[in-house]
């Protein structure tokens, strides 16, 4: 559909991670102006794309390491299974689930 979807907290108890940026680091871009919706399984490692240019959104592809250097994927690991929103926008501040910024 064409609206924008509505985001869902965090999983209860989820530790959002922080995503490393140094002060010369480039802009994320933007993925896409809505969340993702993803079926996480616990105990198994995602790397989120931080930089918004992985052709495998949201998750990283490794197009970092030449469009966006300065930027890293946000690994984590999920304690339990759970359907999330990840961010597409890449300016949430609960990386890397959707917060609504888009």
């Amino acid at each position: 559909g064409g609206g924008v979807r509505r985001c869902r907290e965090p999983p209860a108890g989820a530790r959002i991670p922080a995503v490393r940026r140094s002060s010369a680091s480039p802009q994320a871009v933007i993925a896409a102006k809505e969340p993702f919706p993803v079926e996480l399984k616990a105990g198994r490692t995602y790397a989120w794309c931080s930089c918004g240019h992985s052709k495998r959104q949201p998750f990283c592809d490794g197009a970092h390491k030449t469009a966006a250097p300065g930027l890293s994927p946000l690994r984590f690991t999920p304690e339990e299974d759970a359907r999330v929103w990840l961010c597409g926008c890449k300016r949430t501040r609960t990386p890397p689930y959707c917060d609504g910024t888009h």
